[in-house]
């Protein structure tokens, strides 16, 4: 559950009555009394304050109906639920259809409706939203104008940014967000959208002045049974099944759920589709790869820039044109922004590279997909005159189904490989190990340490002049997951050591 405290109103005068927050709203079920005032708004019950209306939602782990009585116990002054509540203990309490989808309105409410101050640009995809989203930030921010960005690495509010708990978070959290970013003056917000958030309404009812989407794999097949449901959550954000449809579509054609996406987002309004193909909108032409990035010529409406990028390989030339295409969604020239796409710091964590004067190049990367594994190696190949080595893993208690096909792209990509935990968490590592085995050809170029920071340093150790050593799959996080414990766990920082202390023996 999130963290992140909301801010409750201080004067019992100033708050809301549930009453008022739920007027309208078709309900099932009622009790207590409804002019009691509300404070905040939670949908974790160890975050309970006196005056908290509480929603009880169903989660993956644990069930929010599980701990009505305590929360009425810690003082709750209301109560909404999916199930019946006439048999709580006293409180104001009601019952509605779809929890989710009210928790987005009230919150709306609650905070005065901050999203209507802003213009919210969403990035959805397997693939690409980090980058997308901060790149775009960065090219939309300005002395005059700041954007708000909320991600997987953190949550920019205008005045403070604070680290990231969730990609999307709960739209409670989300509205208070926006709240903070509307009273900073904030233009607009780009936003990460995850398949999750889109199931679960986190995005209900705030809408999009654009929407983006980067391409479609197999990642999180798990949670939604097959890709078939996978694409259908993602779709939720174009054809209005958030409660609106994006002022403008903005789409990746050269992927091929992305083709059929942008045929189904034209019966209903404005596309604009990015891609290297010819019959893209916003479109690269003269690509040209180099270690540090790649160099490119911009199409779009019968004009042309060139442009260089910092960001390596093809991939990130995908993520770039989606970023320009976002921003002529937004009604900007996208062919005025070279300069600013060469400032471009990068994203923590994605291809961030280690340097501590060692004589190859170290990259740290969120890669954790077949698809992600095979866009970076095929990048890496070309600019690498002497071998790849590559660190990765496969995390415990998701879709094991993508385990051999990630091992796989490993073994075709790599010349040496170091299999390891990324995050284990319920799952014995040596289930991971068998997974990651099974039906994969030439493993004999990939040994399998449980310790991940001994098979970094192992590949480290075998790195010579012309190499090139990949870690992927944990990217920006800090921590490492075991059964119910969190352990702090930097790749960046584990290898930064490992390379100063292989320095120091040299030397």
């Amino acid at each position: 559950m999130s963290p992140a405290t909301l801010t409750p109103r201080t004067a019992a005068m100033e708050s809301p009555t549930l009453e008022n927050l739920l007027k309208g709203i078709p309900t099932l079920g009622r009790a207590g009394e409804w002019n009691v005032r509300i404070t905040n708004i939670v949908t974790d019950s160890r975050r309970i304050l006196p005056g908290s209306l509480f929603f009880a939602l169903p989660g993956l782990r644990v069930d929010g109906h599980e701990f009505l009585n305590d929360v009425i116990a810690r003082g709750a002054a209301a109560v909404i639920s999916g199930q019946p509540v006439s048999g709580l203990p006293a409180v104001a309490a009601a019952q509605v259809a779809a929890p989710r989808q009210v928790l987005a309105e009230v919150a709306r409410r609650f905070y005065g409706h901050p999203e209507a101050k802003l213009k919210l640009v969403g990035v959805t995809g397997t693939n690409g939203k980090t980058t997308v989203t901060t790149l775009l930030r960065h090219l939309l921010q300005s002395p005059e104008e700041a954007w708000g960005l909320i991600g997987t690495v953190r949550y920019y509010l205008g005045r403070r940014s604070v680290p990231s708990y969730k990609t999307t978070p709960e739209s409670a959290d989300l509205a208070g967000f926006f709240k903070q970013m509307a009273e900073a003056g904030c233009a607009g917000a780009c936003l990460e959208v995850s398949s999750h958030a889109l199931h679960q309404d986190r995005v209900h009812g705030f809408h999009f002045a654009a929407a983006a989407f980067t391409n479609l794999t197999r990642d999180h097949v798990d949670y939604h049974g097959d890709l078939e449901n996978y694409f259908a959550a993602k779709q939720a954000l174009f054809d209005g099944r958030t409660g609106s449809v994006p002022d403008v579509c903005v789409i990746n054609t050269d992927d091929p759920s992305g083709k059929i996406l942008a045929e189904a987002c034209r019966r209903r309004g404005r596309v604009i589709t990015f891609g290297l193909s010819a019959d893209a909108d916003l479109r690269a032409t003269e690509v040209a790869y180099h270690p540090r990035g790649a160099k490119f010529t911009v199409q779009w409406q019968g004009a042309a820039a060139k442009f260089n990028s910092p960001l390596p390989g093809d991939y990130n030339v995908s993520n770039v044109l989606c970023a320009l295409a976002l921003v002529a969604s937004l009604g900007r020239d996208p062919l005025k922004l070279s300069s600013a796409l060469e400032s471009f710091d990068g994203v923590p964590g994605r291809m961030e590279r280690v340097e501590v004067g060692q004589a190859f190049p170290v990259f740290v990367d969120y890669a954790h997909t077949d698809d992600a594994l095979r866009n970076v190696l095929r990048m890496l190949r070309p600019i690498t005159p002497g071998r790849v080595l590559v660190v990765f893993g496969c995390g415990g208690n998701r879709d094991r189904g993508k385990r051999p096909a990630m091992t796989q792209a490993v073994v075709d990509g790599a010349d040496l490989a170091w299999a390891t935990a990324d995050n284990p968490r319920k799952e014995a590592i040596e289930t991971i190990f068998d997974d990651m085995r099974s039906g994969v050809s030439n493993l004999a170029k990939v040994e399998f340490v449980p310790d991940r920071r001994e098979a970094i340093r192992r590949a480290v150790a075998a790195a010579q002049p012309n190499d090139c050593v990949l870690i992927a799959g944990k990217g920006h996080e800090t921590t490492q997951e075991f059964h119910d414990t969190v352990v702090p766990f930097d790749d960046r920082a584990v290898v930064r050591n490992i390379l100063e202390l292989r320095r120091g023996s040299v030397s």
